[in-house]
């Protein structure tokens, strides 16, 4: 009987690789049908169509990834599903990107089996710093942005000309925070903050 043949495919909403995935994984070919996709946020990892895909999952059936970063999020998890898909499951893997790892090949004895364990693990690694070393490069991007005076976000809301003027009544208590938001036709939050803000600026004028 003929093995089946899977593919899987997951993209961020910030990634434009779906294309380039279900080119190299037609090309295989893995059938249109049996090619399973998520779409996922930075913050979002639940796999409703992967965990579709691993209850079809058979005995000596192929799966097929473009790369072996498809499988997880980092190191740990992509070799927790390696182990989940080739010892529990017992079907196979070929990832596209490495001819190395496709255990239909290295899964035929001992010494394949751990060229391909000793393989996915180094890469595993690589692809899991490689994406620290990312996520440090920005961090320290945007650190050096704002010491050079880049501000992120929305801009602020400019303080209109009447503020100091209610401010000064909300403080001899002639009017309370709540309406003099309405009449600046901010939130009372926004007024109190501004109010915190300009005070506090005062204080260091003073100093």
């Amino acid at each position: 009987m003929e093995p089946t043949v899977f593919g899987y495919m997951r993209v961020s909403t910030k990634e434009q690789c779906e294309e380039r995935q279900m080119i190299a994984l037609r090309s295989f070919p893995v059938p249109e049908n049996h090619i399973f996709m998520d779409k996922l946020s930075g913050k979002d990892f639940n796999r409703p169509q992967y965990q579709k895909l691993l209850r079809k999952l058979k005995q000596g059936d192929i799966l097929v990834v473009k790369s072996i970063d498809r499988l997880g999020r980092n190191y740990e998890e992509i070799l927790n599903q390696w182990q989940i898909i080739t010892k529990e499951k017992r079907a196979n893997i070929v990832v596209l990107d490495m001819p190395l790892l496709d255990t239909r090949q290295t899964g035929k004895d001992l010494t394949g089996t751990f060229v391909a364990d000793l393989v996915l693990q180094i890469l595993s690694y690589v692809a899991q710093t490689e994406r620290e070393s990312i996520h440090q490069r920005q961090m320290e991007g945007i650190t050096a942005a704002k010491l050079r005076g880049v501000r992120f976000g929305r801009p602020r809301k400019p303080i209109p000309e009447n503020f100091s003027a209610l401010k000064a009544k909300w403080e001899k208590r002639e009017i309370s925070s709540r309406q003099a938001a309405r009449e600046l036709n901010i939130a009372q939050d926004t007024f109190l903050r501004w109010a915190h803000d300009q005070q506090n600026c005062f204080s260091d004028r003073k100093k």
